[in-house]
């Protein structure tokens, strides 16, 4: 962006904070607040309190760090209120393009060493692809094909964490927070996000929690339609079948004697028919049209904690790309029965969004920077990364085809004379 576009940009952020600053609290927070996002929104390498100290005001390093640690990590602003603002503000530009078309479900992983920063515990970290040391915050957020807004975040306590009363009381953790699985503060979001009344979207999320049939039920009950993802050993009734035969108890590990018809959707996709396949094209790549092998069926899903006499159908979609040995993906929907083959495909894809977004939260605001170790730090650290993020799903709009994805709203400042980083082999 050129001088000229940037000059402009900084007076719609300085609006931006200014709306912001309604619901922040005491006028002290003001300050800190405009900093902290100007810091997360520079070109720097790490966006964690002490380089954005630095860069924001390098004059006077020392007492910038003191004020912005204490607005991040003990400042008592509501994290909700907040991130109310910010979607009421950036929700407009967002549904410019068309309306919320879905709510996403995910975790995000941040990677971390030793085991004093609040919900640390070695779980798997999405971020390296395996089992590690690490925090993981569960989020909703609001999507359309334009984008996707965070509207709800809160870190995974693990349940050592929770009986755990020196850590917890060490780390700030609110006597309000029990254990909860991942799934359930998901449901808890959603459930919020519905009294809210947001505007609602297809419920879509990978099958690490569309396999949790009480989060798939809950949704239901709610009158949210989903696309979630699977696994491929996941029961179902295939079509044809009578259904449950057991009536009044749900079905469990024992109970399975009695449904000889229950077969795994793996199993079921490797019965059908070569006529059942279609090649589906689903979205405009940066090169080519994105598409795939796809097949569709009708089924009943087994449910451990659901009545048999009341399960219903649900379309089971299964993704096999040519060349590949076996299915690669399956998908549960309760969208309607009619839904062509490309929406269909195109919903269950659209959850691609939060993986581009969430890559843009850490690598250009700076999510995963905070290097604290306390509850309310890491809420406030995000809420602010999502808060400058906001802001620039916005700037969007202003920013030719040309223009960098992500422009730097600020001029990264020069460094002091003499200040040297935490970690700098210059600092030992």
């Amino acid at each position: 962006m050129d001088l000229r576009g940037r000059g402009k940009s900084t007076k719609r952020f300085a609006a931006y904070v200014e709306g912001l600053a309604s619901v922040i609290g005491h006028s002290d927070r003001v300050g800190p607040m405009r900093d902290y996002c100007t810091g997360l929104s520079l070109r720097i390498e790490r966006k964690s309190v002490e380089p954005i100290a630095a860069n924001t005001a390098p004059g006077r390093t020392a007492a910038q760090h003191q004020s912005l640690l204490h607005f991040i990590g003990v400042g008592e602003w509501s994290d909700e209120r907040v991130l109310a603002k910010v979607r009421e503000m950036v929700l407009p530009a967002l549904t410019r393009h068309g309306p919320i078309a879905a709510w996403i479900i995910d975790d995000t992983a941040f990677p971390k060493q030793g085991r004093h920063s609040v919900g640390v515990q070695h779980q798997y970290c999405g971020q390296v692809g395996k089992a590690a040391n690490c925090q993981v915050a569960v989020s909703l957020s609001l999507a359309n094909h334009h984008g996707s807004l965070p509207v709800a975040y809160r870190l995974y306590l693990p349940k050592d964490w929770t009986t755990d009363q020196a850590r917890r009381k060490k780390a700030g953790v609110p006597d309000s927070i029990g254990f909860k699985t991942k799934p359930e503060i998901a449901l808890e979001q959603v459930r919020w996000a519905c009294a809210a009344g947001l505007p609602r979207g297809v419920g879509l999320m990978d099958a690490a929690y569309g396999s949790d049939a009480r989060l798939r039920t809950g949704m239901t009950e709610l009158g949210l339609r989903y696309v979630v993802g699977i696994q491929p050993n996941c029961l179902v009734w295939p079509p044809g079948s009578s259904g449950p035969r057991r009536r009044g108890r749900p079905i469990n590990n024992t109970g399975r004697r009695d449904e000889p018809d229950l077969i795994s959707v793996k199993k079921l996709t490797l019965s059908l028919p070569e006529h059942a396949w279609r090649t589906v094209r689903w979205r405009e790549g940066s090169a080519d049209w994105l598409s795939s092998r796809f097949a569709r069926v009708r089924v009943r899903a087994a449910h451990q904690y659901l009545l048999p006499e009341l399960l219903y159908e649900e379309t089971l979609l299964i993704e096999w790309p040519e060349g590949e040995a076996e299915p690669t993906r399956y998908w549960l929907s309760t969208l309607p029965a009619n839904i062509s083959f490309r929406q269909l495909v195109d919903f269950a894809k659209l959850r691609w969004r939060i993986e581009r977004d969430y890559q843009e939260l850490k690598q250009e605001v700076g999510l995963g920077h905070f290097e604290g170790r306390g509850w309310r730090g890491f809420h406030h650290h995000a809420t602010m990364c999502i808060a400058t993020y906001g802001f620039l799903i916005s700037e969007r709009e202003t920013i030719p085809p040309s223009g960098p994805h992500s422009p730097a709203l600020f001029q990264t400042p020069a460094f002091p004379d003499g200040y040297r980083p935490r970690g700098s082999p210059l600092a030992a």
